[in-house]
């Protein structure tokens, strides 16, 4: 019977860690609804703000700006990395962190100086213990991220980049396409590149302010406003990818559970078969 109570342990204990995965999925389930909310309200007015970006944009007007300043060469590159401060999502993390070193190598393998800037605890552990120097480390965003997490993050890489001290800057972040689909992906932040597919087009329209002066408002709003939708966009995906790893865990679970069943009750009628023979035997003996 040794062996039965081993195995009645072990049903015990896949039957607490079912409960643990199944309540952190309905809970990721819960919280991947307003994530995905906050995503579909902020892209809409990215894409207007693209939209303006486009139409005022002209050569004379690009080469009075310094967000708008095409570098001859990129010699110093700085890369922010988006991700989560909690585990437990099955690879999402380790997506965004491979795509983060493959773009520091290929940064560096085309001669530049390429600087990390992590954001969430995930990011900024693996990068310490594998001897990277972060210039920046944020841990303490959490998972209804805000503009002023955004303008936090990028103000100062913003500041460096107009004074000249960097000629290129990336985000990393997991692009939220489905709660099935969260590629890692990196985002041109600065210099600020015209978006494809925006509207472009002759003006019908008299500007008041003229076109330099919003130009000069909307670029920093527009820098800050992607750098928030990644922020959104990666917590939507944390959100999708733990809810599928605890609900693959879960039916693990049960599939295990199901068979350490199987195999208890087939120990136990062993044990409850040996115990009659022996019963039957000893009465045998004595007649």
């Amino acid at each position: 019977m040794a062996k039965a109570r081993e195995l009645k342990g072990r049903i015990r204990s896949v039957q607490n860690t079912r409960k643990i995965t199944r309540t952190m999925e309905m809970v990721s389930t819960s919280k991947l609804k307003r994530a995905q909310d906050r995503v579909a309200a902020a892209r809409p007015y990215a894409e207007r703000l693209a939209g303006v970006i486009s139409r005022l944009l002209t050569p004379e007007l690009a080469a009075r700006y310094p967000l708008l300043r095409q570098p001859a060469q990129v010699r110093r590159a700085a890369v922010l990395l988006i991700t989560s401060n909690r585990g437990l999502a099955g690879a999402f993390n380790a997506n965004l962190i491979r795509e983060a070193r493959n773009l520091l190598a290929r940064l560096r393998a085309e001669g530049a100086e390429a600087e990390l800037h992590a954001t969430g605890k995930k990011g900024i552990q693996f990068f310490r213990f594998a001897g990277e120097t972060l210039h920046t480390s944020v841990s303490d965003i959490g998972d209804k991220p805000g503009a002023e997490d955004a303008q936090r993050l990028v103000d100062g890489l913003t500041q460096r980049f107009v004074d000249g001290e960097l000629d290129a800057v990336y985000v990393v972040y997991a692009k939220f396409n489905s709660a099935l689909s969260t590629p890692p992906t990196t985002m041109n932040l600065l210099p600020v590149v015209a978006p494809e597919g925006a509207e472009t087009g002759e003006l019908d329209y008299i500007l008041e302010p003229g076109a330099d002066e919003i130009l000069g408002k909307i670029l920093p709003l527009y820098v800050r406003n992607s750098v928030y939708r990644a922020l959104v966009e990666t917590s939507a995906a944390e959100h999708g990818a733990r809810r599928t790893a605890m609900k693959n865990a879960t039916d693990n679970a049960s599939d295990l559970l199901e068979s350490l069943s199987r195999t208890y009750n087939r120990v136990r009628q062993a044990a409850i078969t040996q115990e009659i023979a022996e019963i039957v035997g000893g009465a045998a003996a004595l007649e």
